[in-house]
């Protein structure tokens, strides 16, 4: 890729235009959320403009328009994630319904007292907190797979959890944390030998490689729209459509029925039974343009930028004294999360925001792995398409400047 198409890109993306505290605005928080391109807010607000109307429920034309995205936008991300049927896919408001919508439905289903639910111990806590409520109510119980110092999962541990009783396993595809990128093949694979099911939480996953459910045979895969260059409260859940006929609906109310009386009601077909009221319209429309935008670039052209940025963005960090790096793991994602060692990382990240650099800094709703290294949290500067080895030289003087105030 040219410098010239680079800037063409990052070109499209209004908010990094602008200056704070007199600095040019430096995004490293693609973790957390991405930015915008410019047709993705366009394609919004056109929606609201010029088609806004409820969904499946009218005949006249701005209701048959606007189904008619939507679920346009459906056969986009069956593309995208390359499922079998558009109707495995379920319109959520993020990543953490979609594993809420797993863990309620098909723990009321197939779980049962003594049944397993297998996690690891970096898990986001969307991939946590609902698989302990779950096997509460259920009387199910939860194991958890360790990982090594270096990030990576300890997979002859996770081999060792499994068993008969073992229904489902529920790991993050990339660690939002450490940006390692877990052996899901090996994962699914190794489930699959004792009948177990596997969720994979793949929010940190999809705006950087690409995900063919087909061909890891995975049961259910979680993601969201905005840390895909789409609006924020869009999320999507594939699931296999017989786990997804079997399930019970997840909440009860207008699009999820076929028929009702005051005595019973009869569901209605897939994708729609999981999907009660009114959805985000205008979000699933957005999605599917930041979908076009990202097919048009191409995965080959993303890894490309990030793994670059990645290995800049080490390689200049590690130069810093006190520099203490967490999650260094072989197959990594393009985010470095770190600490200056004597310095606590609120600090750190609040006088980066005084030059204008935006990075997390905290525990990133992972709490079990902050106690696992004994930290309070760690910095995390995540990269995204549009990022420039300029930014990372801001970010590193940036942190020399935060060494040199915090370590005397």
């Amino acid at each position: 890729m040219t410098i010239a198409d680079h800037i063409a890109i990052r070109n499209q993306f209004p908010i990094l235009q602008q200056e704070i505290n007199g600095r040019p605005l430096v995004y490293f928080d693609n973790g957390a959320t991405t930015q915008k391109p410019k047709r993705v807010i366009d394609a919004i607000t056109r929606y609201y403009q010029l088609e806004n109307s409820n969904i499946h429920r009218g005949v006249h034309y701005l209701s048959q328009l606007a189904t008619g995205k939507f679920e346009a936008v459906r056969e986009k991300v069956q593309q995208f994630i390359a499922a079998t049927h558009s109707h495995e896919v379920i319109f959520t408001r993020g990543t953490t319904e979609s594993i809420n919508l797993v863990a309620t439905c098909f723990g009321k289903k197939f779980i049962e007292e003594g049944d397993e639910v297998v996690i690891s111990a970096m898990e986001h806590h969307s991939n946590l907190v609902p698989w302990q409520m779950m096997c509460e109510e259920r009387k199910a119980v939860l194991k958890i797979i360790p990982f090594h110092p270096n990030g990576e999962l300890d997979m002859e541990a996770y081999e060792g959890l499994l068993s008969a009783k073992t229904k489902i396993v529920a790991v993050a595809h990339v660690s939002n944390t450490l940006g390692t990128i877990n052996p899901v093949e090996e994962i699914i694979e190794k489930a699959h030998t004792y009948g177990a099911k596997v969720l994979l939480d793949g929010a940190q996953a999809v705006a950087h490689m690409p995900v063919d459910v087909q061909k890891l045979n995975v049961d259910f895969y979680a993601f969201s729209s905005h840390k895909l260059y789409g609006p924020t409260g869009v999320g999507v859940l594939y699931g296999k459509e017989q786990l997804l006929r079997e399930m019970p609906p997840y909440q009860g109310g207008g699009d999820m029925i076929k028929t009702v009386t005051l005595e019973k009601t009869t569901y209605n077909d897939l994708p729609h039974k999981f999907e009660a009221g009114t959805p985000h319209i205008a979000g699933v429309i957005g999605l599917g343009e930041a979908i076009d935008f990202i097919r048009e670039i191409g995965f080959e052209i993303i890894h490309e930028i990030e793994i670059g940025l990645l290995n800049y963005g080490r390689q200049e960090l590690e130069k810093i004294e006190s520099m203490q790096f967490f999650g260094t793991a072989e197959n990594k994602a393009s985010l470095i999360s770190f600490n200056l060692k004597g310095a606590h990382p609120f600090d750190v990240g609040t006088l980066l925001d005084q030059l204008a650099i935006a990075v997390r800094t905290g525990h990133h709703c992972t709490e079990p792995i902050m106690t696992f290294y004994g930290i309070p949290g760690t910095v995390r500067a995540s990269f995204a398409l549009y990022n420039t080895t300029a930014e990372i030289d801001c970010l590193v003087d940036g942190v020399r400047q935060a060494a040199k105030m915090l370590l005397k």
